[in-house]
């Protein structure tokens, strides 16, 4: 009994840290996983880095996006899910 009494704070330890570090952080994760998978040719796009730009083709891991000044090569994953979303809600 005693054994269980001094493990119960580590138990309770570790699921304080799974339900506030761990799960929201794969949930977001999975989210930006379905958004990157989600895009299409004609979105309106902010990049990680800010650059506003217009999707004009999509390959297996990259996109190849139109800003004012040209097209550019990026990776899908230099997309930002906040941004555009934002962008897109206007």
């Amino acid at each position: 009994m005693e054994q269980l009494q001094s493990l119960l704070p580590f138990v309770l330890m570790f699921a304080v840290i799974y339900f506030f570090m761990i799960r929201p952080q794969v949930k977001k994760q999975k989210q930006e996983k379905e958004f990157e998978s989600s895009l299409k040719v004609g979105d309106r796009i902010i990049t990680r880095s800010g650059l506003h730009a217009k999707i004009a083709e999509i390959n297996d891991t990259t996109l190849i996006i139109e800003t004012m000044s040209g097209k550019l090569k990026v990776e899908r994953s230099a997309v930002s899910m906040e941004l555009s979303t934002a962008l897109n809600k206007k």
